[in-house]
């Protein structure tokens, strides 16, 4: 077999040693209560009660119905303002996203009743936001008492991205919730027998203070890849971010986001924002219509794959397929946290 031979920005060597928990093969290393803990630490965090709908190209003048947290919601452009409220029409319960939007408002489809930016009795159009790449929507519960103590922020709370990009947003839905797709990226292991076609060698070479840091070759061919470091860390409870920090491409970014929509269901948004310090990077970036098809289709393949992931997860965590062992359990005592 041909040796693999990586292109690009060379790296740092890599550290002469490694933490304990990270040697031996990599099925040791995937310790399914380190994953678990890290994933607690993760949804411990605040959102500031923001979820993602889509991608800001997505959401157009012409109504569209996304469900968030079990509600039924109706996003739409009132010029270049996002607006996200309830769909269903405070009169009689008409569905607002079959009717048109004239002047900025939507017209009821039954009776005519325009709805704006205004409360119109218990109708409230909800806080949204449009941060150039994703849409958001705020959801406050103030009168749940189930709701976590996660106070509302005026803006998502969003890792640092990078200041000139191609950007890709890649949505899709799966059988399962937020916590499950955190999982897959927390466990970044599966990536070299779970996706060979993209990735030819994978190595996670430190954890610090929530943060992996993963040396990775992602394949060009079979003979030829890019090698760089990346960083994973979660910014809120259902945000994982992967930061190029060395190699090709630093300062990458990859948000994978996952909005819980019914129970059960979530769905899973992706935005790649690729950067460059390669001089001629300003002219891909005129062609960015031309290559964001290309970044789209590699999101897709890999989220195909891992969505089953997250699925097959989900089946074991409610009982739906029996869980061989304790895997998916929280850890107790000190055998449990030193279990593979």
């Amino acid at each position: 077999m041909s040796k693999l031979k990586t292109v690009g920005h060379p790296l740092s060597p890599l550290p002469s040693e490694l933490p304990p928990e990270l040697r031996g093969p990599d099925w040791v290393q995937a310790n399914p209560h380190r994953i678990e803990r890290e994933l607690r630490s993760a949804l411990a965090l605040p959102s500031g009660g923001w979820y993602v709908l889509d991608a800001s190209r997505s959401i157009r003048e012409d109504p569209r119905v996304y469900w968030v947290e079990g509600r039924e919601l109706v996003a739409w452009r009132a010029g270049t303002e996002l607006r996200v409220a309830p769909n269903s029409c405070p009169h009689m319960g008409a569905a607002l996203s079959e009717g048109p939007v004239r002047d900025g408002r939507l017209v009821c489809p039954w009776h005519g009743l325009e709805l704006g930016a205004e409360k119109h009795g218990a109708w409230c159009p909800l806080t949204a936001h449009d941060d150039g790449v994703l849409c958001w929507v705020r959801i406050d519960r103030p009168d749940d008492p189930e709701a976590p103590d996660d106070p509302p922020t005026p803006r998502p709370i969003v890792s640092a991205r990078p200041e000139a990009f191609i950007d890709s947003v890649m949505r899709m839905e799966a059988a399962c919730e937020p916590r499950d797709v955190i999982a897959n990226r927390l466990d970044p292991w599966h990536g070299v027998y779970y996706h060979p076609h993209t990735f030819k060698r994978l190595k996670v070479i430190g954890v610090e203070n929530g943060r992996l840091l993963v040396r990775v070759v992602y394949g060009i061919t079979d003979r030829f890849g890019i090698e760089v470091d990346a960083t994973f860390h979660c910014p809120d409870p259902r945000t994982i971010t992967m930061t190029i920090v060395g190699g090709e491409g630093t300062g990458s970014v990859v948000e994978t986001h996952a909005t819980p929509l019914r129970h059960g269901r979530s769905a899973i948004i992706e935005a790649t924002l690729a950067t460059s310090d390669r001089p001629g990077f300003h002219r891909a970036i005129r062609a960015a219509g031309l290559i964001r098809p290309f970044i789209l289709k590699s999101q897709r393949k890999l989220w195909v794959e891992d969505a089953a992931y997250a699925e097959r997860r989900y089946a074991l965590r409610s009982g739906a397929v029996p869980a061989a062992g304790k895997a998916l359990s929280a850890p107790t005592g000190q055998g449990a946290a030193q279990g593979h």
